[in-house]
């Protein structure tokens, strides 16, 4: 074998080597572990001095909250909250002076179970820190078409725009309506006009641990359910000493009627029955009027009672005045009327009816009683904290 085929196969033998050799497999990392579940909370393990308004919430990373439970250590006291994926967040705010456990579970990316709990405490409130809630009506009362919703506050509230923002009333038909306030204690709710005969409201107060200012903060959330009964309007013709029912919008009685002298007139607009009395005693001392006066009086038992403002004035059954009804008003500002007029009236009308007043020279003040239907709807409205 001569040189030139010696280099020739051994060139052959090469290339055919490096053609032929196996690839080289490349290394492959493994796949990145999936995380365990992180959990945290807004309040601090062992915590004091929350705040009442505080919203606790619970967050999750690397995987998602399953359940939280948030109650107090006693276990009479539950708030409640809502999941949303990564997050449970208290529907409700706190009680003062109460130590609550909260519980969350979840699960991570790596399907592992992962369980956070911590105990904190809230601040304590005296009495002069906590505004206390009255509603009217009362729940499940049926009420006249008149009728506000009236929310009355033991302590005064500052923050008004927070609270009436958290004050909602609906209803199950189509009514527009707006709350005014009268001061700092008192917010009345109204419709635009009377309310429909057969409406069903909701008042739904969510005002616990609300900031009122000033240090105060709102208790008791409450929902009250009420009805509105049939449209009861009678309206009381001063000059004419007469009273026409209407029921529904058909007038069905005509009641001869007494009502202040010209000493008391009784005041003209519009009205509405704030209290019912089978019998009542009508001391004129209640409205003022001293016991040597020879305009004082007191009357022991007057019959079929209603009240229409804050002043005292009454529709009630006046058998002493018989002969005047219908001819001559003679009383000192109540609308009296036979025995058994009163009771049929008493017997028809509901608290929250509605008593015009009309023909009298004697004008009505503002919140004698619940005025609110002698205000404008505008003004009514420039009385929100929210207009």
């Amino acid at each position: 074998m001569n040189f030139r085929t010696i280099l020739a196969a051994a060139t052959a033998a090469l290339l055919l080597t490096s053609c032929s050799s196996d690839p080289v497999k490349q290394a492959v990392s493994p796949e990145d572990p999936e995380d365990s579940i992180s959990l945290s909370a807004s309040v601090k393990d062992g915590e004091k001095g929350v705040t009442v308004d505080t919203i606790v919430t619970a967050d999750a990373e690397h995987g998602s909250i399953a359940k939280a439970t948030l109650v107090s250590a006693d276990g009479k006291s539950k708030v409640n909250g809502r999941v949303t994926g990564q997050q449970w967040v208290a529907s409700e705010r706190l009680e003062p002076g109460t130590k609550y456990k909260l519980t969350v579970t979840g699960t991570g990316d790596d399907k592992e179970e992962g369980t956070l709990e911590r105990t904190f405490t809230t601040e304590a409130l005296t009495l002069q820190q906590q505004t206390y809630p009255s509603v009217a009506p009362l729940s499940d009362e049926t009420v006249g078409v008149g009728m506000p919703v009236i929310v009355t506050f033991d302590l005064p509230v500052k923050n008004k725009a927070l609270f009436e923002r958290n004050m909602g009333v609906t209803t199950n038909k189509d009514v527009e309506g707006s709350w005014s306030w009268i001061g700092d204690s008192v917010a009345h709710y109204r419709p635009k006009d009377f309310w429909p005969a057969g409406t069903k409201v909701m008042v739904n107060l969510r005002l616990n641990g609300l900031p009122a200012g000033n240090g105060i903060y709102g208790q008791q959330d409450q929902k009250v359910p009420f009805k509105i009964g049939r449209k009861v309007v009678s309206t009381v013709d001063v000059a004419g000493s007469r009273l026409v029912v209407r029921i529904d919008g058909k007038a069905v009685r005509t009641i001869p009627v007494s009502t202040g002298d010209a000493k008391h007139r009784t005041r003209r607009g519009t009205k509405v029955i704030m209290e019912k009395f089978s019998k009542v005693d009508m001391d004129a001392a209640t409205t003022g009027i001293d016991s040597e006066d020879p305009d004082y009086y007191d009357i022991d038992d007057v019959k079929w009672a209603m009240r229409v403002t804050n002043s005292g004035e009454f529709l009630h059954a006046a058998p002493w005045s018989a002969a005047s009804h219908g001819r001559a008003n003679v009383s000192h500002g109540c609308t009296g009327m036979s025995t058994a007029n009163a009771n049929w009236l008493y017997q028809n009308s509901r608290r929250g009816d509605v008593v015009k007043f009309i023909n009298s020279p004697r004008g009505m003040e503002d919140q004698n009683g619940w005025t609110d239907w002698n205000v404008s709807w505008d003004d009514w409205k420039a009385g929100s904290a929210l207009s």
